[in-house]
């Protein structure tokens, strides 16, 4: 019974993050009301508060769910892989998040816009190490001749603000192209240019 009383509450706090993502993405934190989320996810507010006490654990927790989904491919990028390899899956997984989560990204961005007052012990403790690891991975490959004599930050950024800006610019995008990345051969192309305007530029 305990099973599936916690089956069920991990379920609600799905619910009820997904009904948060859309609201905070498009009217902020500010303009988001707590009944409005409870409402989205189809249940009561005493029961929203039963799961996320305040707006601001709701919102927190949202943040760091969209966070610790993008820290995976970061963690996967391993010392002894191949360059050309491990960035290409790394920029990949970036677009396709890009693809799959716009929202997300959007409301990240957001966040760090507004100074990243919320996010900000959690980009310390969580993200800082993890891109610390990646740029001393750079830097071997670097020392080893296995990757141009870049700044391994900046590289980091790159990636970052070239992968992110199709999800937080997709409207403009949209307007400009008529396209976005749910189309299939819009990403395709997408990725493959993205990828060899980098790939070109770090490796050797």
């Amino acid at each position: 019974m305990k099973r599936t009383q916690t089956r069920i509450g991990e379920a609600n706090r799905e619910k009820i993050l997904d009904a948060a993502l859309t609201l905070f993405s498009r009217y902020g934190f500010r303009g988001t009301r707590t009944d409005q989320v409870a409402e989205a996810a189809g249940m009561s507010k005493p029961n929203l508060l039963y799961y996320f006490r305040t707006k601001q654990d709701l919102y927190s927790a949202l943040l760091e769910r969209t966070l610790f989904m993008w820290l995976d491919p970061l963690a996967r990028i391993a010392a002894d892989a191949d360059p050309e390899t491990a960035l290409t899956d790394y920029i990949t997984a970036k677009l396709d998040y890009s693809r799959r989560f716009p929202e997300h990204s959007r409301l990240f961005a957001t966040e760090i816009l507004q100074g990243a007052t919320c996010l900000e012990p959690t980009l310390r403790e969580n993200l800082a190490p993890l891109v610390d690891a990646a740029v001393a991975t750079f830097r071997r490959w670097i020392d080893q001749g296995r990757l141009a004599p870049i700044d391994p930050m900046n590289l980091m950024f790159m990636i970052w603000a070239t992968t992110q800006h199709y999800a937080d610019f997709a409207a403009q995008i949209a307007i400009l192209t008529g396209r976005t990345l749910d189309d299939d051969e819009f990403f395709t192309r997408t990725r493959d240019t993205v990828l060899h305007v980098i790939l070109k530029g770090v490796l050797p």
